[in-house]
């Protein structure tokens, strides 16, 4: 993690007028977020920590306040703006892997690599490098079907991986996976985090995450609770405390 601030968000709130009432979903959220830290958003259901996350990712716009990425203002980017940068800077990782079921690891690899402009040949070479990486480079030719959660799991990381992006965002990267699987899948995003220099943020339930995090971010009722460092946790089986 370097001393390079790659993410601003600034007095974002984020509300939802239902008829006479307003809800906040965030509150005046100030943070900012380290070229090549793993973080960890953490919290109940409610809380707005999936709300954050979108805000980030630029899959959702607040409804005052701004959020910066490299010194870009997403919240006055156009959709076409917004479309480009999320496929050229921002890679995702989803609870339900999200692959297309029809085709095989290495084509859905390729996938974001085609909508950003690369020739087939460039985007299948990329795609077998990345998911080697993730070791699956015997499983190219395997449809979702034909593999287990964890290796699902994987190729949508070596999906997310594949257009080089500054920032991976994992939603519940864990959720649909066991024990061991999902500590096989923490341990690869906190070693691409450090072998890439690439900024992982995690929207999640799972205290497993917090053994590998950089800081931990803690939300409740739609504002920051409070922001830890790894090392000033006291991690216990079970507990933290």
């Amino acid at each position: 993690m370097s001393n390079e601030v790659l993410i601003k968000v600034q007095g974002v709130n984020k509300q939802f007028d239902l008829g006479k009432t307003v809800v906040y979903a965030l509150k005046d959220i100030n943070l900012e977020i380290f070229r090549g830290e793993y973080l960890s958003i953490m919290g109940p259901s409610g809380s707005g920590k999936s709300t954050l996350f979108n805000m980030i990712g630029a899959l959702d716009r607040p409804s005052s306040g701004h959020v910066e990425v490299a010194g870009v203002n997403l919240t006055k980017l156009t959709a076409r703006q917004l479309a480009y940068f999320r496929g050229h800077h921002i890679g995702y990782v989803f609870q339900s892997y999200n692959l297309l079921p029809a085709y095989d690891a290495v084509t859905n690899v390729c996938m974001p690599l085609l909508f950003a402009g690369k020739s087939p040949e460039q985007a299948r070479a990329r795609a077998t490098e990345v998911l080697t990486r993730v070791g699956l480079g015997h499983r190219l030719d395997h449809r979702p079907d034909e593999m287990s959660g964890g290796q699902q799991q994987r190729v949508a990381i070596a999906r997310a991986l594949a257009n080089d992006p500054a920032i991976i965002l994992a939603d519940e990267p864990t959720a649909n996976l066991d024990l061991n699987t999902g500590e096989e899948i923490i341990n690869l995003l906190c070693e691409l985090s450090k072998e890439f220099g690439v900024t992982v943020i995690t929207a999640t339930h799972d205290h497993k995450m917090l053994d590998t995090s950089d800081r931990i971010l803690w939300i409740k009722d739609g504002g920051v609770d409070r922001l830890e460092r790894r090392e000033d946790l006291d991690i216990r089986v079970g507990k933290v405390h």
